[in-house]
């Protein structure tokens, strides 16, 4: 059974949004993650992080969902995370830090 997929946005003190998620992504629940990602986008001037240390598996429907923000977004990764985001060839096109790294 997959952890269920919780995410939320917060602007820091300097202005920079912040969008956490927590749980798995997947095809079933990546439109919500899709939503708030393009909101935080949108919402921001600058790059944007999304906080991905407490998400504990994603599949090619998350990677799709975060490639074509890919320059405005600085990302932060639970380590068993990095290999899929290597492969997918995301880590040449946007900042991204084991979570562990910080």
């Amino acid at each position: 059974m997959s952890t269920p997929l919780t995410v939320r946005t917060e602007r820091k003190a300097d202005g920079q949004v912040v969008l956490l998620a927590t749980g798995e992504i997947d095809a079933s629940n990546v439109a919500d993650f899709a939503e708030a990602l393009n909101a935080g986008v949108a919402d921001s001037t600058d790059v944007i992080t999304v906080d991905l240390s407490a998400v504990d598996y994603l599949d090619s429907a998350a990677i799709n969902a975060l490639a074509p923000h890919a320059e405005s977004l600085q990302i932060i990764a639970n380590p068993v995370l990095m290999r899929v985001l290597m492969v997918s060839g995301l880590t040449e096109l946007a900042k991204i830090w084991p979570a562990t790294d910080l």
